[in-house]
C-alpha cells in the first residue's frame, strides 16, 4: 500500500504519525525486514482504523471486490437487478401454499447435500444428517460444529451470506454462536415476511423456474398463478424418465403413468411420443419457456425408425436391453425431444457428466440426491457435436444451453457454442454458469474465462441457483460480485478501455438479468 493510502484510512489526530512512518515506508526498499518492521510500527499507534490497514474485514459490503471499479460495477449495477431464477428444484407446493418454516434447520439442511457431505466428512453420524429420530436443534449444532472446518470450501461463504442478507447477522456460526444464531432465526421465521413467498420477495426475485416431470399435474404452478403472486413460477419440462430404459420394469410402470395422465393408451413407440407431445403442449400452457436434461453424456448413435420400434417393444414388454439399444434409444429421443423444443420456441438445457449414486449402501436408505454423486469422466465433444449437427441439419436447432461438470470440458465446451450460432438470436448456443461443484468462485471465474476468451461473454445469461433452498438466493449475488471482481480488474488494468465504462456497465447489467429476460423471453 502507498502513502496515500496508509493516511487515508487514519483520522486526523493519527495521520501526522502515519504520515512519517508512511514517508520512510515510501523511500525504503520492499524488503521482508522493512514490512515487518513498518507494519510493527503502524499497529503500536493508537488508531481505530489500524486493522483494516492491514486486512479487510470478513464480508463487508466489498466482499469479493478487489478494485474500485469493482466495487462501482456491482453497487451501482449489478445489486440493483432483479434475480431471474431459470433453473431450481424448489418444491411448488411451498410457494403455492406459501410455506411457513418451522425452523432454521428446515429451511438450510433440509435436503441441502452440501452441507450434507460436510458433515459427513468432518465425521458427523448420519442421524444428524437425514435421521428421523434427532431434532432439529441437534442437526443444526452439528452442522455448526462443522461450519469452522469449512474455511476455503463455498460453503463457509454461502452460509454467512445468506445469514447476513436473509437474517442480517453477522455473526460467524461456530459451536460458540449457534444457540443464539439458532434461536435469533428461529424467531424471525416466525414472522409473515419470511415465508417461502416473503423469501423471494426478499431478494427481489422477479422468475422462478423450478423442475418438473412430464407426468407432473402443475397444479401448485396454476394455484400460484391464480393467487395473484407478484412473482412468476413457471415450469420446466425434465423428461429424463421416458428415456431411462435401463430397468424394463421401472420404465413400463413410468410409461403407464405417462399414459394415465395424457389420457392416451400406449401399447407403442409412436403412442409414447403422442402422449409426450400432449404432456409438452399442456407446459406450454402453462408457461414454460425451458426444458432441462440431466444425462451422463451425449447421446448421438445412428439408428432407424423401425430400429426404435423394436427397442420399445422389447423394453416395454419387459426383456433387458443391450448396451447397444439402451444407446440409440436415448439418442433418439434426444431429438424428439429437441425437435419438440423447436417447435414450441423453447430452450433446452443438457447438465451432463455426474455419475450418480454411487454409495449404493446409501441409495438402498435414503434414495437418490442425498449427496453421493461425483463429477464423472466422460468423452462427450463427438458426441455432442454429432448430435447438434443433426438438429441443425434439419432446420430444428432450439436454443440451447450447456452445462459441463467437469472443469476440464471448459474449453471444449466455448468453442462448441461457436458451431451452432447461426445469427439469428445473440448467444442462440449458450455456455451455461458453473454447475453443481463448480457454481463456487474457482469454478465460475473459469468457466466465465474460458467463454470470454473463446465466445462472448457479454451474451451470457448468467447464474442460477440449481436449488432446492428458498435461502440460496445469494449464489446470485457471490456470482455478480465475482463477475465484478473479474471485469473491475481488466478496466482497471488497461485491458479494457475505461473511456467504454458505459458499456462495461451494461454488459454487467446485461448478464446479471437483461440477457436472461430477453433470451427466455420472460
Amino acid at each position: 500500500m502507498g502513502f496515500f493510502g496508509f493516511v487515508a484510512l487514519c483520522e486526523t489526530t493519527a495521520k501526522k504519525e502515519v504520515s512519517t512512518l508512511a514517508r520512510q515506508w515510501h523511500r525504503r526498499k520492499d524488503s521482508a525486514g522493512g514490512k515487518t518492521d513498518f507494519y510493527k510500527k503502524i499497529m503500536s499507534i493508537n488508531i481505530p482504523f489500524k486493522t483494516s490497514i492491514i486486512m479487510k474485514n470478513f464480508m463487508d459490503e466489498n466482499f469479493l471486490l478487489q478494485t474500485e471499479t469493482a466495487q462501482e460495477l456491482y453497487h451501482n449495477h449489478a445489486a440493483k437487478m432483479p434475480i431471474i431464477d431459470y433453473h431450481c428444484h424448489l418444491i411448488p407446493q411451498m410457494v403455492a401454499d406459501d410455506h411457513k418454516f418451522k425452523s432454521l434447520t428446515e429451511i438450510w439442511l433440509g435436503g441441502d447435500h452440501y452441507k450434507w457431505r460436510a458433515m459427513r466428512t468432518n465425521g458427523v453420524d448420519e442421524r444428524y444428517c437425514t435421521g428421523k429420530d434427532t431434532t432439529d436443534w441437534e442437526k443444526f449444532e452439528k452442522w455448526a460444529e462443522t461450519v469452522p472446518y469449512t474455511m476455503r470450501n463455498p460453503l463457509y461463504h454461502w452460509t454467512h451470506l445468506e445469514l447476513k442478507t436473509a437474517f442480517g447477522i453477522d455473526k460467524i456460526l461456530s459451536p460458540k454462536t449457534a444457540r443464539e444464531i439458532y434461536e435469533e432465526c428461529n424467531a424471525k421465521l416466525a414472522l409473515p415476511e419470511y415465508s417461502a413467498r416473503g423469501m423471494m420477495r426478499r431478494y427481489h426475485v422477479e422468475v422462478v423456474c423450478t423442475t418438473d416431470d412430464p407426468v407432473d399435474s402443475l397444479e401448485y404452478h396454476i394455484k400460484t398463478r391464480e393467487s395473484s403472486f407478484e412473482i412468476k413460477m413457471l415450469p420446466t419440462w425434465r423428461p429424463d424418465k421416458a428415456m431411462a430404459v435401463e430397468v424394463p420394469a421401472d420404465f413400463r410402470a413410468y410409461v403407464e403413468k405417462l399414459g394415465e395422465v395424457s389420457g392416451i393408451s400406449i401399447s407403442t413407440f409412436d403412442d409414447m411420443i403422442a402422449a409426450l407431445r400432449k404432456r409438452h403442449e399442456f407446459f406450454a400452457e402453462q408457461g414454460c419457456k425451458l426444458s432441462d436434461h440431466g444425462i451422463e453424456e451425449f447421446y448421438a448413435e445412428d439408428y432407424t425408425d423401425a430400429e426404435i420400434k423394436a427397442i420399445f417393444n422389447k423394453v416395454y414388454g419387459g426383456t433387458q436391453l443391450t448396451q447397444e439399444e439402451i444407446l440409440k434409444f436415448k439418442s433418439a429421443m434426444l431429438v424428439v425431444f429437441g425437435e419438440m423444443d423447436w417447435e414450441t420456441g423453447w430452450t433446452q438445457q443438457f447438465h451432463y457428466g455426474a455419475i450418480r449414486n454411487n454409495n449404493s449402501k446409501m441409495f438402498k436408505l435414503l434414495g437418490p440426491d442425498t449427496g453421493f454423486d461425483s463429477i464423472g469422466e466422460f468423452t462427450t465433444a463427438k458426441a455432442m457435436a454429432k448430435y447438434l449437427d443433426r438438429l441443425n441439419s434439419n432446420g430444428k436447432l432450439t436454443k440451447t444451453i450447456l452445462y459441463n461438470l467437469n472443469p476440464c470440458a471448459n474449453e471444449v465446451i466455448a468453442t462448441m457454442l461457436g458451431n451452432f450460432q447461426d445469427g439469428t438470436i445473440p448467444g442462440k448456443i449458450q455456455f451455461g454458469s458453473g454447475w453443481w461443484f463448480l457454481d463456487q468462485k474457482d469454478g465460475m471465474e473459469k468457466q466465465m474465462n474460458a467463454l470470454s476468451v473463446l465466445g462472448l461473454l457479454s451474451r451470457f445469461v448468467g447464474m442460477l441457483t440449481d436449488s432446492r433452498s428458498f435461502l440460496s438466493y445469494p449464489r446470485h449475488e457471490y456470482f455478480r460480485r465475482t463477475l465484478c471482481n473479474l471485469v473491475g480488474r481488466d478496466v482497471e488494468n488497461g485491458e479494457i478501455p475505461y473511456s467504454e465504462i458505459d458499456r462495461v456497465r451494461q454488459m454487467i447489467e446485461d448478464i446479471s438479468y437483461y440477457n436472461a429476460k430477453n433470451f427466455f423471453q420472460f
